[in-house]
């Protein structure tokens, strides 16, 4: 899933404002700072599901029966894969 930079930045500073309005963290640096934070870290998980599904996809692709993506069987393979796949990236 792609987002742009401002959606990005839109839910930075959404994350950012509902952790201090439900007092379940005490920024120990500026917000600016925090939010940059927040920031990087959605751009690393989203670029490591990107990742992923490019794998899961190119394996789902390889196998010898045709399985067509958007099927039940496809969904389910793709499931299994990207859940086996993220367990390997410590995201499991």
């Amino acid at each position: 899933m792609r987002l742009s930079d401002d959606k990005i930045s839109h839910l930075t500073h959404i994350v950012l404002k509902g952790l201090l309005e439900k007092k379940a963290v005490t920024p120990l640096e500026d917000e600016g700072q925090v939010r940059r934070d927040i920031k990087r870290i959605i751009v690393r998980e989203l670029k490591l599901a990107d990742d992923i599904d490019k794998k899961v996809t190119k394996k789902l692709q390889s196998y010898s029966k045709k399985i067509y993506e958007g099927s039940s069987e496809w969904d389910v393979m793709y499931n299994k894969l990207f859940e086996e796949e993220s367990a390997k990236k410590g995201r499991g």
